[in-house]
C-alpha cells in the first residue's frame, strides 16, 4: 500500500484508518425514542386528531412502515433527464439550484439501514404555484435581534416570545406554519428527503457549501415572521445566542423553565446549569474544565474559523454547488464549522441519535436551534466587516439558486440567495455586542523544535492505524519565502483530503502544525491549525452511509506566527478525538485560493 507522503501531491487512491472500528453504544429502540419525545413539547395542544404530541405519531408511524421511499406525484418518466436553466438572460452554461423538486419528497432516515424513518416532507407542494418573494415594505418597523442572555432579563418581551411559540405549536399539525412543519423544514432540506428539481436522480443539500449560510438566512426570516404573526406584532424577533461573548455562552434562562414552550426534553442535562458555558472544544469526556480555559479557548476557535481561517470567501462559505452536482456530503466551510459544536453539546448525548440539537433530522425540534443560527447569521455580517477580501460571491449560479418555504400567511414562497445577501433589505438589525475574540490572536508554544523532528509517513496496513496514537507526516510546501503580495494573491491552504466516514456517527479530530505529537496543542497556540467534527446525518446521496469529503485549513498567518514561512515542508499532526465511528485519511498537500 502506498504511503501518506506519496499521495500528497496526488489524488489518494487509498485510505489510512486513524480511527478504530467500533460500533454505536447508544441502541435506544424506536418505542424509547417515543417515550422520550413525549417530553418535546411543554405545551400542551389538542390537535386536530386529538393527539397532544403530533411527533408522536410520526414516530408511530413510521415504526409501521416498511422501508420505502414516498414519492409525492410520481409520474412516469419522472427520473428522466431534468433540463438546465432556461433564463434567456443566463449564460449557457449556467446551473444555479431550482430546488427542491415540487413533486418528489422522500422519507428520510436518521441512520441507514434503520427501520426508523421520517416523513419530513411539507405539506404537499405538488400542483402549487409558487409566488416570488417579496421584500418587506421600507415602511414596516425594523426587527432586532438581542442577545438572549440580556433579553431573558427583559420579562415582556419572554412572555411576548413564550405566547408567539405557544401559538404556533397549538397550530394543527397539518399548518404549514406550525411547529411541527417548521421542525421538519431542515430534515427535508437536510437529511435526504428532497431532490434537485432539474435533476431527480440527485439528492438536495444545504449543508457542507455555500448554499450553508444563505439558506438558514432565509429558513430563520419565514420562521420569524410566523412568530411575529401568530401575536400581531411585525416587530417581534428572534433572540441570538451570543456564545462567541463570554457573558453568553450559557443557554439562556428563558429556555431552561420545563414548563415553557421554549423548553426542550432532549437537551444534554449537564449542560443546562446556570453559566455552564458551551465548550467548542468539546469532546464529550472532558466535562469538568475551568471557565477562564473554556472562554479563552472559544475566543481562539472563533479567531481562527472567523479570521486567520477565513481570510477568503471559499474558505468562509464553503465549496460551490451547482445544479447537477451530488449533494456535498460534509467538512463545508469555516462558517459551519464554527456552528457545528452547538449543535452536538446542546444535544442530549444519552440518545439514540443525539436528538434533538444532536443530529440534523432533529434539530429544528429545538427552540435553541434557531436562537443559535441567529448567532451564525449575525456573524456572516460580522465577517464581512473585518475586512481583506471578505466579501459575498458574486457567482450567477449563487446568486439564483432558489428555496420554496411556506410563509406566514400559508403561501408558498420561491426565494433567491441573491435576495437574502442584504439584512437590512430584510427589516432585519442585530443589537451591536463587543467582539472579544477579535483580539485573541494564538500565540506560538515558548519552544517548537518538533517541526525540525522527522516525522514518519503513513505505512502498513490501512487498519494498522490505531487510534490511540496521533499520526504525523511531512508535507511540501510548494513554495517557500512567498512575499507579501503573493500572500495577497493567494493564501495557502493545507488540504486533508479523502476523509471517509459514515455520516451518521460523529466524527471529531484535531490538527496541529510543527508542535509536539505528545503535547499537542489547543486553540490558544499557533501551532494548532483547525478541527474536523461531523454531525450525524443522511446527506441524500441515495441514502449511501460512507461518504468522502475533505478539510480545508488557511495555514498562511499560522505560518508567519510559528516562524516556518521560509521552511520547505511542515509537520502536521492529527489527533483524534472521542468518536463513535471509523474514519480514513487519504492524503495531504498544500494549495492556494486566490
Amino acid at each position: 500500500m502506498a504511503s501518506l507522503t506519496s499521495l500528497i501531491s496526488s489524488p489518494p487512491s487509498s485510505t489510512n484508518n486513524i480511527f478504530p472500528k467500533r460500533t454505536s453504544q447508544l441502541s435506544a429502540p424506536i418505542g424509547r425514542l417515543q417515550t422520550l419525545r413525549k417530553s418535546q413539547l411543554a405545551v400542551t395542544c389538542k390537535s386536530s386528531n386529538g393527539r397532544s404530541d403530533p411527533f408522536d405519531e410520526v414516530l408511530a408511524a413510521a415504526a409501521a412502515a416498511s422501508r420505502r421511499d414516498v414519492l409525492l406525484g410520481l409520474g412516469a418518466g419522472l427520473y428522466g433527464a431534468g433540463a438546465f436553466v432556461t433564463d434567456p438572460f443566463s449564460a449557457a452554461f449556467a446551473r444555479p439550484i431550482d430546488g427542491p423538486s415540487q413533486d418528489v419528497c422522500k422519507l428520510a432516515t436518521p441512520s441507514p439501514g434503520n427501520p426508523l424513518q421520517i416523513e419530513c416532507c411539507p405539506p404537499a407542494m405538488a400542483g402549487r404555484e409558487s409566488k416570488p418573494f417579496q421584500f418587506p415594505s421600507p415602511s414596516e418597523p425594523k426587527r432586532i435581534r438581542r442577545p438572549a442572555h440580556l433579553a431573558s432579563q427583559d420579562k415582556e418581551y419572554v412572555e411576548k416570545y413564550k405566547l408567539a411559540m405557544k401559538r404556533m405549536k397549538c397550530l394543527p399539525p397539518e399548518d404549514p406554519r406550525s411547529f411541527f412543519q417548521q421542525a421538519k423544514v431542515h430534515c427535508a432540506y437536510c437529511n435526504g428527503s428532497y431532490v434537485q428539481s432539474s435533476h431527480t436522480n440527485l439528492g438536495l443539500q444545504i449543508h457542507f457549501s455555500w448554499l450553508f449560510l444563505p439558506f438558514h438566512r432565509m429558513y430563520l426570516h419565514f420562521y420569524e415572521r410566523i412568530l411575529g404573526s401568530l401575536i400581531q406584532d411585525p416587530t417581534f424577533a428572534l433572540p441570538f445566542w451570543n456564545w462567541d461573548h463570554e457573558d453568553g455562552m450559557a443557554i439562556a434562562e428563558m429556555f431552561k423553565d420545563p414548563e415553557s414552550p421554549l423548553f426542550d426534553g432532549l437537551r444534554n442535562v449537564h449542560h443546562l446549569p446556570s453559566n455552564k458555558p458551551l465548550d467548542l472544544r468539546w469532546d464529550r469526556v472532558t466535562e469538568d474544565k475551568p471557565f477562564e480555559r473554556i472562554r479563552d479557548d472559544n475566543y481562539a476557535r472563533v479567531y481562527e474559523l472567523m479570521v486567520s481561517g477565513a481570510q477568503r470567501r471559499l474558505e468562509f462559505f464553503g465549496p460551490k454547488y451547482r445544479a447537477g452536482d451530488p449533494p456535498p456530503a460534509g467538512g463545508g466551510g469555516t462558517s459551519e464549522r464554527l456552528h457545528n459544536m452547538a449543535h452536538l453539546w446542546t444535544g442530549g448525548h444519552n440518545q439514540q441519535f443525539g436528538e434533538d440539537m444532536g443530529n440534523f433530522y432533529s434539530a429544528g425540534r429545538d427552540p435553541i436551534f434557531y436562537v443559535h443560527h441567529c448567532n451564525v447569521d449575525r456573524l456572516w455580517n460580522v465577517w464581512k466587516t473585518i475586512g481583506g477580501f471578505r466579501f459575498d460571491f458574486d457567482d450567477y449560479d449563487y446568486l439564483n439558486t432558489s428555496f420554496l418555504f411556506y410563509d406566514e400567511n400559508s403561501d408558498l414562497i420561491k426565494i433567491k440567495v441573491k435576495d437574502v445577501l442584504d439584512p437590512q433589505a430584510l427589516g432585519l438589525e442585530y443589537e451591536d455586542r463587543p467582539i472579544p475574540w477579535r483580539n485573541s490572536r494564538p500565540v506560538p508554544t515558548a519552544a517548537n523544535a518538533a517541526r525540525t523532528a522527522t516525522a514518519a509517513a503513513f505505512g502498513g496496513p490501512a487498519e494498522a492505524q490505531a487510534a490511540e496514537k496521533v499520526t504525523t507526516v511531512m508535507v511540501p510546501r510548494p513554495k517557500k519565502g512567498r512575499t507579501a503580495k503573493e500572500k495577497s494573491a493567494a493564501s495557502e491552504i493545507l488540504v486533508v483530503e479523502g476523509i471517509e466516514l459514515e455520516g451518521d456517527k460523529v466524527v471529531q479530530f484535531e490538527v496541529v502544525i510543527n508542535d509536539d505529537p505528545d503535547n499537542p496543542s489547543g486553540p490558544s497556540n499557533s501551532e494548532f491549525a483547525g478541527s474536523f467534527l461531523n454531525i450525524p446525518h443522511v446527506h441524500g446521496n441515495n441514502g449511501h452511509n460512507k461518504f468522502v469529503t475533505g478539510l480545508r485549513m488557511d495555514i498562511t498567518e499560522l505560518l508567519e506566527d510559528i516562524g516556518a514561512e521560509n521552511d520547505d515542508q511542515i509537520q502536521v499532526t492529527l489527533v483524534p478525538k472521542k468518536s463513535d465511528g471509523p474514519v480514513t485519511i487519504g492524503g495531504l498537500k498544500i494549495e492556494y485560493s486566490s
